[in-house]
């Protein structure tokens, strides 16, 4: 007995649209049913967990920062895994877009003017870039496996940030402390109503470029060609689209965004390069781009729902005195629950009888007997 998935000839729409919907209900049961077996009241652990993060001023400031880099490098794989090529790297894009735009505030403290923050954007973004134009390159050179090579660039990239804050650009008056100096205000990016929260334009930023690159996918060529060439690269080459001109343009994307996310986070409310400056926003990315349905306009909104697992988890470690694991746990069930559907509405599943194997014909032996 074996299981076959078999393509459905016209997939429900409706359903297309709710498998988002259902993979979150289905997440939500799996985190009451968690947080039962761990001895919790499952209505106040999920009260804690989505509703109270929202009740404060000081709370919606810290979504908005977490979702600002979510929006960013989501909006950015969304264009990746449209067109086919499977960007898993954009871990290791933020961290190098953050160093690149460190560049200034750490190597050039006296440049200290309302230049600084525009040339450390641009800077990231080109380090962002350059950083995915690695496993574009490759692939499109030599047809390696662009997840494998993007993924392991990710780790290249933590080594590189925990070299250099704790060797070369480590603040010399940190007290010994692996972290670079601190932002001076140009380097910082302006706070939203500070007299509540944290939060900075970096939101702001995150939603115009998800805006932008929605109009380039529904509205212009290039938005066209993207969805022709992940659909059906041979109708594209008979177009007349270049496959390998889209792996680099999607990676190159990502990366942009990826590096911006990168630089918002360590010129908005961090302030400075530490050894960790993410908690995991370019593999969460991941789960913001599918859960937006591969949308840039749904990665806002998905990328509001998944920073508020990263909030809630901070608040049921308080208030549960439950693991940091926790929200990680959510997620994953979030994604698992997510493709599973999206198989569900597309294919058929068939339990099929194995085929049993013949008997090979024995060929008779005969003998001959001598005179």
């Amino acid at each position: 007995m074996r299981i076959e998935l078999h393509r459905r000839s016209s997939p429900s729409a409706t359903l297309r649209l709710l498998s988002p919907v259902i993979g979150l209900a289905l997440a939500v049961i799996t985190g009451a049913i968690m947080f039962s077996l761990m001895g919790k009241n499952p209505a106040t652990a999920l009260y804690i967990y989505f509703i109270e993060p929202l009740t404060e001023a000081w709370s919606v400031h810290e979504l908005l920062i977490k979702a600002a880099p979510l929006i960013l490098m989501g909006a950015g794989l969304s264009i990746c895994y449209l067109s086919n090529n499977w960007n898993i790297g954009a871990e290791g894009q933020f961290i190098m877009g953050a160093l690149a735009g460190s560049i200034f505030p750490v190597l050039f403290t006296d440049f200290q003017n309302p230049l600084v923050l525009p040339l450390m954007i641009g800077f990231a973004m080109v380090g962002g870039a350059l950083w995915a134009g690695i496993p574009a390159l490759l692939k499109a050179r030599f047809n390696t496996n662009e997840i494998l090579v993007s993924l392991m660039l990710v780790y290249i990239a933590e080594r590189v940030l925990d070299y250099l804050v704790r060797g070369p650009w480590r603040n010399p008056g940190g007290m010994n402390f692996p972290e670079s100096v601190r932002f001076h205000d140009f380097a910082r990016m302006p706070e939203i109503l500070p007299a509540d929260g944290r939060a900075n334009i970096g939101i702001i930023i995150a939603i115009v470029v998800a805006v932008a690159l929605w109009f380039m996918l529904s509205r212009t060529l290039k938005g066209f060609e993207i969805r022709v060439l992940g659909t059906s690269p041979r109708a594209g080459r008979f177009a007349g689209f270049s496959s390998r001109g889209m792996v680099f343009f999607s990676f190159l994307i990502a990366g942009a965004c990826a590096g911006l996310a990168g630089i918002i986070e360590v010129a908005g409310a961090s302030a400075q390069l530490r050894p960790i400056i993410s908690p995991g926003y370019g593999f969460t990315a991941i789960i913001v781009a599918f859960l937006g349905r591969l949308n840039p306009l749904g990665a806002i909104l998905a990328g509001f729902i998944l920073a508020l697992t990263y909030l809630g988890g901070e608040a049921a470690q308080i208030s549960l005195q439950v693991s940091d694991k926790v929200s990680r746990v959510f997620q994953g069930a979030l994604l698992l629950y997510i493709l599973a559907a999206d198989t569900l509405v597309h294919y058929r599943i068939r339990i099929a009888a194995r085929p049993r194997a013949d008997k090979p014909d024995v060929p008779r032996q005969t003998s001959e007997k001598g005179a």
